[in-house]
């Protein structure tokens, strides 16, 4: 148990600080819904966020406080086959981030006046003076070898046990993220919140496209699909909806086609009945886009981006099951894709949805009352 002395009482609201890492959008816009349970259960809520997440999650939430933190800057491959060395190659530089952001909470808490920190997948985002939640979906880490994947895993642990606590969002049982988010020997603060989405289900939303292509993730593998998609886009008699993910460019792209859309960024809000607006959807196999999709029962074409092993597995694992349809990204025709899709037996999907409000609701609970727990 955390002393009630311990936290900050010169302003009237639980002040939370939630800090998504920046390895493509997908941890900023997990952090959506969470952010506005939050802001539901009457918390002052502070974001800090570094790259594309940064400029999302500004907009999303133009009134609340972001501060801007140092970024990993880690460096991808444009060859598949490389990523797991380059990964390799720069982990002291991921030690520092961790170092440093961890140096950075030290100082903010008192600044700020935080009572409690919510870190998306920042190793260093953990205080003993604040109690401290970590999310994650990934208590296993796929590098696609085994020795590598146990000494990483060892690593995993080490910086989640200290944090009070770590929420998987996740089903306890028949989990949508497979033996990622189900382990045996887990650390003892371990907590499965369900499902999260920043969506909502929608009455009576008209079809206005055939697909919508969700282009995201980092670069530059983000630009080759988009390169890939834009070309077969010559070839492709449909009528289609092309969110780019790039919430911070001011440029767009051009058609004359009327029956193809290209959008640099769309808000959650947008986003949400743009997904229900279309019959089809094409997206990468992030965990959080996959969230989103489960919520709204959509049917799918996932294609997982090259080297990232976790996406991979995700694509595959929920192929498997019927979820989702896949394909990988060097085998890509749009055509074959829609058409493939088009006749294949999408199954139900976890129905652990909007779990995690009664989750996020105790955890405000007992922090307003001073009397904060662990397991």
């Amino acid at each position: 148990m955390i002393n009630g002395n311990n936290f900050n009482s010169l302003h009237p609201k639980t002040r939370i600080l939630v800090a998504p890492l920046d390895w493509g959008l997908g941890h900023a816009t997990r952090c959506i819904p969470i952010i506005n349970e939050l802001l539901l259960q009457n918390c002052d809520v502070l974001i800090a966020a570094s790259g594309n997440g940064f400029f999302l999650l500004k907009k999303e939430f133009p009134s609340l406080i972001i501060l801007r933190m140092s970024s990993y800057k880690i460096k991808y491959s444009r060859n598949k086959r490389w990523l797991p060395l380059k990964l390799f190659l720069q982990f002291p530089q991921i030690i520092f981030s961790i170092q440093r952001e961890n140096f950075w909470l030290k100082k903010n808490i008192k600044k700020y006046k935080i009572d409690a920190v919510i870190s998306d997948n920042r190793f260093g985002m953990y205080s003993k003076k604040i109690p401290s939640v970590y999310i994650t979906h990934q208590l296993l880490i796929k590098t696609g070898n085994i020795f590598f994947e146990k000494i990483i895993q060892k690593i995993n642990y080490h910086f989640i046990k200290k944090y009070n606590y770590c929420w998987v969002p996740d089903c306890k049982e028949n989990g949508l993220a497979g033996e990622l988010s189900h382990q045996e020997n887990m650390p003892s603060n371990i907590l499965y919140i369900g499902l999260l989405s920043r969506f909502e289900l929608l009455k009576k939303v008209p079809k206005l496209y055939d697909v919508l292509i969700s282009i995201s993730g980092p670069e530059p593998q983000r630009t080759i699909f988009e390169k890939i998609i834009l070309f077969q886009l010559n070839y492709f008699n449909k009528r289609i909806l092309v969110v780019r993910g790039l919430p911070n460019e001011s440029k767009s792209i051009k058609t004359d086609n009327e029956s193809i859309k290209i959008v640099n960024h769309l808000s959650a809000n947008e986003l949400n009945k743009a997904f229900q607006q279309a019959e089809m959807v094409i997206s990468r196999s992030g965990y959080t886009t996959i969230l989103d999709l489960v919520k709204l029962n959509k049917n799918a074409v996932l294609v997982p981006t090259p080297g990232q092993t976790e996406q991979e597995y995700l694509s595959s694992y929920l192929m498997n099951r019927n979820f989702f349809y896949s394909v990988e990204q060097n085998k890509f025709s749009l055509n074959a894709a829609y058409n493939d899709a088009s006749v294949f037996e999408f199954i139900n999907m976890p129905s652990c949805i909007d779990n995690y409000k009664n989750v996020i609701n105790q955890f405000v609970l007992s922090l307003k009352s001073g009397n904060f727990e662990t397991q």
